[in-house]
């Protein structure tokens, strides 16, 4: 079986016609006959149903119809990606980055070095939760995550990149926080109230399975999504939060918090590297995903050397 049979198929099919198909395709008839006969014994199935009307495909026929224009399509985006590859790299590129995450603080690197390499992609960044994100990707509108990994999703693969213990995070002037060992037990956290993201975010999920495991009851003063906001919210001291400790790190001065790691039991999340499993990522998208892994690379390298 040959790209150019199937292309004859396909066009037969499209044409209902074998004298039309011989037409359009500036091949003698005989020869187009031949070429379906060959498929035919090749694939010891009946394609087409020859009548006066014309040719219609078999369930053999229409199955072949289908993946023949699968292929078809690939071949040609292959010729195409080929023809460019001499070129940079160019074109949209979509990626979401976890906003409570150690990831988050690298979307300026990510940027900085893509816009400085490949000058013709332009790159989209968005912060986006678990839920939402597996249809993001299987429909095409990201490219790539990093995110917290929620576990399998049908449809995309998930590459563990980074994984983090879970601090509790409140204003420092807050009075009566009772430290363990340089941390705080998740019983005493219980006794403050969080704001968290909302139950479509891992990160709310995770905290939740600690607080089930240890039977304590979730005090949640409120659902925020907005870093900024956490921020001014902590900053008045209307509640605590948890997220990892690079996270707080990144977005909250230390003299103005407590960031304090949960013990007994210890929480941890992971950020993983979100991409799909069905079609190949696009050039552009595949360079930026070079990028975004050396970035990761040189971070973790950086942490764990100190």
């Amino acid at each position: 079986m040959d790209t150019r049979k199937l292309a004859y198929f396909v066009q037969i099919v499209d044409s209902g016609s074998i004298t039309k198909a011989a037409a359009a395709l500036h091949v003698a008839q005989p020869a187009l006959s031949q070429q379906v006969s060959a498929l035919e014994n090749d694939l010891k199935q009946r394609l087409l149903i020859r009548s006066k009307q014309g040719v219609k495909p078999t369930a053999a026929g229409h199955t072949l119809y289908r993946h023949a224009q699968s292929i078809l399509r690939l071949v040609d985006q292959a010729r195409q990606d080929v023809a460019k590859s001499g070129a940079a790299p160019s074109g949209r590129v979509s990626i979401a980055i976890a906003p409570y995450s150690m990831a988050s603080s690298l979307t300026p690197r990510i940027i900085s070095e893509v816009a400085s390499r490949y000058p013709d992609i332009v790159l989209h960044v968005t912060e986006i939760y678990g839920g939402v994100l597996s249809e993001a990707i299987k429909n095409g509108r990201l490219d790539m995550a990093l995110i917290y990994e929620p576990g399998p999703i049908r449809g995309v693969q998930f590459t563990t990149m980074i994984v983090e213990d879970l601090h509790f995070v409140v204003n420092a002037g807050r009075a009566g926080v009772q430290q363990a060992d340089g941390g705080i037990t998740l019983e005493e956290v219980a006794r403050h109230g969080l704001f968290l993201p909302e139950q479509i975010h891992t990160l709310r999920q995770t905290v939740e399975a600690g607080f089930a495991s240890k039977g304590l009851k979730l005090r949640l003063v409120g659902e925020v999504e907005s870093v900024p906001s956490l921020a001014r919210l902590l900053r008045a001291d209307l509640g605590a939060t948890i997220m990892p400790k690079s996270a707080a790190d990144a977005l909250f001065h230390e003299e103005d918090f407590q960031v304090l790691r949960i013990v007994d039991p210890a929480l941890q999340c992971k950020i993983a590297l979100c991409t799909p499993d069905h079609d190949p990522l696009s050039e552009a998208a595949s360079a930026v995903l070079l990028v975004v892994k050396e970035m990761l690379q040189e971070m973790l390298s950086s942490k764990y050397s100190r």
